[in-house]
């Protein structure tokens, strides 16, 4: 009989393993001596050390998953529960139950990391949905049409949550996408129309434009064409394709109508000039005939002056004012002569006056009287009455005379 500290082989080349439960079989070995027979055995169990070293290495340094983990243990367990081999098989199955507890720890520690990585991810995703369906109302169509399709890319890289919940945080994602596209398309369709309706616009406001661009009624075309500018702005802008040609010849044919009138204005614009140099003259030559001293001749004179005026076509309307009151200013001059020398002539107006002077004059006579009585008696209270209502007398008085002498009196 042949032993070790943890097997033997008895008479019979029947093998043992010694374990904590006793002494149990492990086979029956006839093909050679005993110590060849505890050898072979004690081989089996440094395979299976060999085999659970590698395991416990493959699970602390890979990605190995708890499943195909387990069964690899089971299997090694099963050998070991076999008690095909010979050594410490109470040893191998303490690393095995530590093996078990690591792979748990593991699969409870990845369990962990996809409840949070899949909680991360229902946040990101609900965050999406947020942003998309505030998107969704926007009316910055480039900016957000941008932003969205961002988004999409982004959810794409996100984990799947479970079905449900991913289910119905995509329908809120998209249904926000279509709402979008649905408000954008709108959106354009109606600015189509819009443009649709001011090409229309435009090109009759261009038709009628290039109509007027051979008009010489000057100052209600050119208030038109103003209206029609206004029209034109309010119109909106047309598709880009005829927007610019419309405005070329709209312009172009405003451009036909101003440039003819502006040849036209600087003609007159000489002319008129021309007028006033020759009404400046006219109106230096009536200046020469005041003051007046023949009201005969002046009057004469001034006669001349203003036909010649008269034949004279128009001036500049800023200097208008300027040289028509300068002939103004003579013919005002020349009216005064005649009303004075009217006044001085007229033998009704001068009985008028000699009567008015004299009755002021014995007003003022009677109150001088009164005020020398008063002052005599002491009374002063009313001869200073007196004295200032003979101020007001004498003042009309004076008055009175001024007027007399213009009749030569």
């Amino acid at each position: 009989m042949s032993s070790d500290p943890w097997g033997r082989v008895d008479e019979t080349g029947t093998v043992y393993v010694r374990t904590a439960d006793g002494e149990q079989v492990v086979g029956s070995w006839q093909a050679g001596s005993p110590e060849e027979a505890l050898a072979y055995f004690e081989r089996k169990y440094e395979g299976l050390v060999v085999e659970i070293g590698l395991l416990e290495k493959r699970v602390k340094t890979t990605d190995l998953s708890a499943k195909d983990a387990q069964v690899a243990i089971d299997h090694i367990r099963e050998q070991v529960d076999a008690h095909h081999a010979v050594g410490d098989l109470d040893a191998l199955r303490t690393r095995l139950d530590k093996l078990v507890e690591t792979v748990d720890k593991r699969r409870e520690e990845r369990k962990q990391q996809r409840a949070k990585q899949s909680d991360e991810a229902r946040h990101a995703k609900e965050a999406l949905v947020v942003e998309a369906e505030e998107l969704a109302q926007s009316d910055q169509w480039r900016a957000a049409g941008e932003r969205l399709r961002a988004l999409v890319d982004t959810w794409k890289g996100l984990p799947r949550l479970d079905r449900k919940s991913d289910d119905e945080l995509w329908h809120r994602f998209s249904h926000a996408r279509s709402a979008f596209s649905k408000r954008r398309k709108a959106h354009f369709a109606s600015l189509d129309a819009q443009r649709e309706e001011a090409r229309k616009t435009k090109e009759r406001l261009v038709s009628e434009a290039e109509a007027l661009s051979n008009s010489t009624d000057w100052g209600p075309t050119a208030a038109r064409y103003r209206e029609l500018m206004a029209e034109w702005k309010a119109a909106g802008r047309a598709q880009r394709e005829h927007e610019d040609d419309l405005w070329n010849r709209f312009r172009g044919a405003q451009d036909v109508f101003f440039a003819a009138r502006s040849s036209v204005f600087a003609e007159r614009d000489a002319e008129q000039s021309e007028n006033l140099k020759l009404k400046e003259e006219l109106a230096e030559e009536a200046e020469k005939i005041l003051p007046v001293t023949d009201l005969k001749a002046a009057r004469a004179a001034f006669r001349s002056v203003n036909e010649r005026w008269e034949a004279i076509g128009h001036v500049p309307r800023d200097a208008r004012p300027k040289v028509e009151g300068r002939m103004h200013a003579v013919e005002r001059a020349i009216q005064e002569a005649e009303e004075a020398e009217w006044r001085r002539t007229n033998p009704e107006a001068r009985a008028r006056a000699e009567g008015l002077t004299g009755q002021l004059q014995a007003a003022v006579d009677k109150l001088k009287g009164q005020i020398e009585q008063a002052r005599t008696q002491g009374n002063n209270a009313r001869a200073d009455k007196l004295e200032r209502e003979l101020e007001g007398r004498q003042a009309l008085l004076d008055q009175a005379l001024k007027g007399l002498q213009e009749f030569g009196g």
